[in-house]
């Protein structure tokens, strides 16, 4: 029987941090949406404290891929190892680890190795992988090492609050409205676009044109992935493109969950967002010092909650004017 050859990578950051503050970003796998741009979705399905199996979905060389990991954790060596389960073609094997070694009270070196194997070991597959490898290392490092060097003030530019409306509807049509997104007009606050596409089952992609922030008569454009849980009543997204320079927003994410009552008499829509504030983009536009930070952080939970009650009121009236129509 043929073994396709295993191929190893790794790559390295030096960060100004703690090692315990970088293995706790790397370990809370769950916030990697926020924290690590390749990063879309996780969904963790299984975890008894000391290893856990995840659903990940993730963009890599410009695709959405989706598989099923187990991690295994040592918070004492500062480790986490990792080795897929479930992986998309042409992917046969993948694993690697997470190390962090301290180099100092507050200096520490971050190392990410991987290793892989495709079917037949064909070199346009091999090549692929090692792009789209390359790059979302480099980016998560990157990440990472920002993220990290900024402990002192991360919990001030991390932000997570919702909103919610109660529906006098059933699960079913509330969740159509927002899976149907870009089917109606006025779903995104003054969007002059919304387009939505499935590129495949349960996974879109939603461009929506906006005003441009000056007031000049120019636009900006904002990119956003989509994944439907539609038995769950969920939709989950992640902000991956904004044309706006520079951005307030580093990250955001966000889910519109259905979620029936427990006497039967409608439903609750929540709406929830997580993001991480661009320290650039509050400089540029608020200045310096915790205040300015404050005040973007006020800003920030302001227009997202009034964009996601404009959402929930017009997702009420459609559901409840198609449950009108059926009496």
């Amino acid at each position: 029987m043929y073994l396709a050859p295993v191929h190893r990578m790794a790559q390295h950051a030096e960060v100004d941090a703690p090692a315990g503050v970088l293995y706790g970003l790397i370990a809370d796998a769950l916030r990697w949406p926020v924290f690590l741009p390749p990063t879309v979705h996780v969904e963790q399905l299984e975890f008894d404290g000391a290893s856990e199996r995840l659903r990940m979905w993730v963009t890599a060389n410009g695709e959405i891929k989706s598989w099923t990991t187990r991690r295994v954790l040592d918070p004492v060596a500062h480790r986490i190892d990792f080795r897929q389960e479930v992986l998309p073609r042409p992917v046969t094997s993948m694993g690697g680890s997470w190390s962090v070694e301290p180099r100092g009270p507050e200096k520490s070196l971050l190392t990410l190795r991987n290793d892989f194997a495709v079917s037949d070991n064909a070199r346009a597959d091999v090549d692929w992988v090692k792009r789209a490898t390359t790059a979302n290392t480099r980016a998560a490092l990157a990440n990472l090492k920002q993220l990290a060097e900024r402990w002192r003030r991360l919990d001030h530019l991390v932000l997570s609050f919702e909103e919610s409306v109660h529906i006098d509807a059933p699960v079913e049509p509330v969740y159509d409205f927002l899976h149907r997104f870009g089917d109606r007009a006025g779903t995104a606050s003054g969007a002059v676009r919304i387009e939505v596409s499935e590129r495949t089952p349960g996974v879109q992609l939603m461009t929506v044109e906006l005003p441009a922030a000056g007031g000049d008569g120019g636009t900006r454009t904002t990119e956003s992935v989509r994944i439907g849980f539609p038995h769950a009543g969920r939709i989950v997204y992640k902000d991956i493109r904004d044309s706006e320079q520079p951005a307030l927003l580093a990250a955001h994410t966000g889910e519109w969950s259905v979620e029936p009552d427990p006497w039967g008499e409608g439903v609750t829509v929540v709406a929830r967002h997580h993001a991480v504030l661009d320290e650039d983009g509050v400089r540029e536009r608020y200045g310096e010092g915790a205040e300015a930070v404050r005040g973007a952080r006020e800003a920030l939970r302001a227009r997202l909650a009034r964009e996601s009650v404009a959402a929930l009121d017009l997702a009420r009236q459609h559901a409840e004017d198609a449950l009108a129509r059926r009496v």
